[in-house]
This record gives C-alpha cells, structure tokens and sequence, in this order.
C-alpha cells in the first residue's frame, strides 16, 4: 500500500467525490477488517452505461447548449461518470413519445425501412457522447415490439406473441436496423432477443417463452446475422428482464441444439429484487457466457415517496451485488428524465440520476448520480473483479483490479450506526470510517 486515495460522498457533510489521503498504514490487525484478495480474480469488466431512450433524447435537446454540452461531459467526460457503453431500442419503448416502427404497417418486404426518426433526437445524443468519449460508446440493441401486423393482437402495446409466419421477416429487420446504423456510421455490437419477454404490459411488449426464444435465435436471428456477415460482430443475449429466473432461462435456452453457438449470454434487470445468487448460477454453470445488467431504475409506481439516500443506496446496492454476482457490464435505464420522470407514452415515470428541471432548459444530478460514480469512476475497462470479504453485513463491498495495478475497493454503508473499517492487503491495514448512510471508494497504488 504506497499511495491510498479516499473519494468519499457524504451529504450529512456535504461531500460529493470529495477526495482525501488516507490513514497511517499499521501491521494487519484482526478486528473489523475488510480483505482483498487481488490474486483471485474473477470477471472482466467491460464498463458503464445508460439508455439513449427517446424520452433521454428529447430531453437532452430542449437543453440549453450549454447544457446539452454539460450534461453529455456529465455522463461521458472525465469529470464526469466515464460511462462508455450505451443502450437503445428497436421501434418504440415505453420511454418514446408514442409507438413508432420503421416502416409502413403491413410492408413485408422491409422496402419502406427508414430510421429517420432515431436520426431527428436518439442519434444526435450519440453523436454527442461519442464527441466528448474520443470513440464510439459501445452499444447494445434491444426490442420491445414488433410492428403490429407482424404480432398476434394486432398492437405494439399489451403483449402479444410474434406470428409463426413473421419471423424471418422480423429477423431480417434487426439485420436491416444494425445495417441502417452502420452506414451511418455506429457499430451495434450487443443485442438481446426481446426486452421482458415474459411480461405483458400497457406498453410496447411481446411475449416469449424460454421455447420460444431458443427458436427464434436458432432458427431465425442467428442465421439471418450469418448471412448478412455480422454474426462475427454481434453477440446475442437471451431473457433481458428479472433475475429471479435468470439462470433457469438460460438453462433452458441452451438446451436447445445449436443455441450455445449463438448466444452469447444473459442480460437481466432489478426490479423484482437482488437475486444475486442467480447470477452466481450462470457463471458456475455457464463461465463461457457473459451476463449484463441492461435495466434499471426507481419507479414512481413503487417507489414515489422514497428518499434520495433511498434511491442512491438502491444503486449502490444493487451495482454491487450486480458486479459481485459476475456482470461484466451495468446499463442504467434513461440517461436523463423531465421533471415529471418522463416523458413516458402509457405514464410509466421513474426517477433518474439526472433530471430536467421544470423549465426543460437546465437539469440538475441527484445523489444517484454521485453513487454510481463511486463505481463507473474508478473502475476501468478491463478491470478484473477480485475476491473481497467483509466483517458486517451492515456494508456494501466489492473489490476491483484495474489493468494498470490498481486495487479499487468500494464501501457502501447503508446502515444508521457510524461503522469503522480496517481495509486489508496482505499483511497491512488501513483504517477507514464510513459515517452512516456513506459511500466511499479507496484507489490502492
């Protein structure tokens, strides 16, 4: 232990990624300690992301340019979250301002196909991001409805299954989408089947069951990839949606002949709980497969009067639990919400880490925001997990090698009781103090 930085946010105190230098370094004691293992590494980190929803894009332009300059530097810039992947949607999503596909209803043959309409908001935002990153986010694609003719009610809303007699054509239309980006200029390089294949909502949704999904991947979509020549640039993900079944999704995808061939792996979301044992599931049984975080946020349905400390905690815990169950990349929903938590096309508002103010013009972080920079910050591309271990329950921790040597160690406490810490490596300590409802992360050179 040579150097040792502290960042620390805690609002009691008003600290947001306040940096300090740490302790006297002392001989390792026995009590309180938190231990690393850098030896015994684990996943690789791919990074950091959030969604380039619609609702994102449309609020991102009624900015300021000032502000559309600042928020982008907030999120993508070294001052800011360092976030280097990113998430969209194929046709319309409950966070667009109305149901939208990309070619006329009923054309069969994909002749009308036209994305336009990502290139009036979506795409600018990217453009942005890519500007202030120095290179393109790394992007992953998902679905939420097939146009209506192609679905057995007839709507994008409300569930409803894929037709028999579409599925070729839909297939072909995720080569068309990956396509119609490329030529402009964005490589699409993840993408998963359906986004919450197994729920029937007010919005934009279609239903898959495990069967369903392991044909469509077998027969349809990875095929169809191979022909067009993109098969070797794109990996494809199955279920997208809660954790508590992850893992038996994924068995029983796989038991399909041919499917290990095409999936790559299993993106999952929060919002029936942490289920990180799942998770644990998948890379015990499935090492050669990735897992993804694709979803999550704090829904105003379930969650409207709940506190920043609340919703700052709910990240914290939950991309910790994520990162320590073996994801190798979190996905934040919107990137940036309006102040009423939209705008949403069915009233399905949350909460965001950054919002727009009322006036639309200026937007403003919650804590969420500063929570997820204890992790997207310091950790980096690359980064390995290592094995980590802890005296109380009443902390969040996880631990983290980076590729040039540096041991990143988060430190949550979630609890109401001031909580001491003796970070441990090897045979050296160092005392931390985590005063209640805190956060810190400590960089070890």
């Amino acid at each position: 232990m040579k150097n040792i930085t502290i960042i620390e946010t805690d609002t009691s105190r008003g600290l947001f990624w306040a940096k300090r230098d740490a302790g006297e370094v002392t001989a390792a004691k026995e009590m309180k300690q938190l231990v690393i293992y850098p030896d015994e590494k684990e996943t690789t980190i791919r990074g950091f992301g959030g969604a380039f929803t619609e609702a994102a894009a449309h609020t991102y332009m009624g900015l300021t340019d000032e502000n559309k300059d600042s928020l982008i530097a907030d999120l993508f810039g070294e001052d800011g979250l360092r976030y280097n992947m990113g998430r969209i949607h194929m046709n319309s999503c409950d966070f667009a301002l109305g149901n939208y596909t990309y070619i006329e209803e009923g054309d069969e043959t994909l002749e009308t196909f036209d994305i336009s309409h990502d290139k009036e908001e979506i795409i600018p935002m990217i453009e942005a991001a890519t500007k202030k990153l120095g290179r393109q986010p790394v992007l992953m694609m998902a679905p939420w409805s097939p146009p209506p003719f192609m679905k057995t009610n007839g709507e994008m809303n409300h569930g409803g299954k894929l037709k028999d007699e579409y599925k070729e054509l839909w297939a072909r239309y995720f080569v068309k989408f990956i396509e119609e980006y490329r030529s402009i200029g964005f490589e699409i390089s993840f993408t998963s089947i359906q986004n919450e294949p197994m729920a029937t909502q007010t919005w934009d949704s279609c239903v898959y069951t495990a069967k369903d999904e392991a044909e469509f991947v077998v027969d349809y979509l990875g095929p169809a990839l191979e022909k067009a020549g993109l098969l070797d640039k794109m990996k494809i993900f199955v279920w997208d949606h809660n954790k508590e079944i992850s893992y038996v999704r994924l068995k029983e995808i796989l038991e399909r002949e041919g499917a290990d061939r095409y999936v790559s792996g299993c993106a999952v979301h929060w919002y029936t709980g942490d289920h990180f044992e799942n998770l644990g599931l998948i890379r015990k049984h499935f090492p050669g497969k990735e897992i993804f975080f694709t979803e999550g946020c704090v829904e105003y349905s379930r969650l409207s009067d709940a506190s920043d400390v609340h919703n700052a905690e709910m990240y914290g815990h939950q991309m910790i639990g994520n990162l320590k169950g073996g994801c190798s990349a979190i996905l934040d929903w919107n990137l940036i919400v309006d102040y009423l938590g939209g705008p949403n096309h069915v009233g399905n508002y949350c909460d965001a880490p950054i919002k727009a103010l009322e006036s639309g013009k200026e937007y403003e972080k919650k804590l969420s925001y500063y929570y997820i920079g204890h992790l997207t910050r310091y950790i980096k591309e690359g980064a390995r997990l290592i094995w980590s271990s802890c005296y109380t329950d009443k902390l969040d921790t996880a631990a983290f090698l980076n590729p040039d040597g540096e041991r990143v160690v988060v430190v949550m406490n979630k609890s109401d009781q001031e909580l001491p810490v003796d970070l441990r490596e090897g045979d050296e300590t160092v005392g931390l103090n985590l005063m209640p409802h805190s956060i810190q992360t400590v960089i070890l050179s």
